[in-house]
């Protein structure tokens, strides 16, 4: 296989995938701080929510009263 370059010529692309060079340093995981804070704020929400339930419950039982 030939590929054409802009200025006209051709050259051979390689047939076979070449190994990549070693790394420098090893791959690390990525850090996800995101998913903290998203647990964070699901969990004051359900707290808020449950909060605002019970005030609501407690207004209805103190309005009869």
């Amino acid at each position: 296989m030939s590929e054409l370059l802009p200025d006209g010529r051709v050259f051979d692309m390689p047939t076979h995938r070449t190994a990549r060079p070693p790394r420098s340093t090893p791959v690390r995981p990525p850090v996800r701080p995101t998913g903290r804070a998203v647990t964070l704020g699901l969990t004051l929400a359900v707290l808020a929510g449950l909060g605002w339930v019970g005030g609501m419950i407690y207004t209805l039982i103190a309005w009869q009263l």
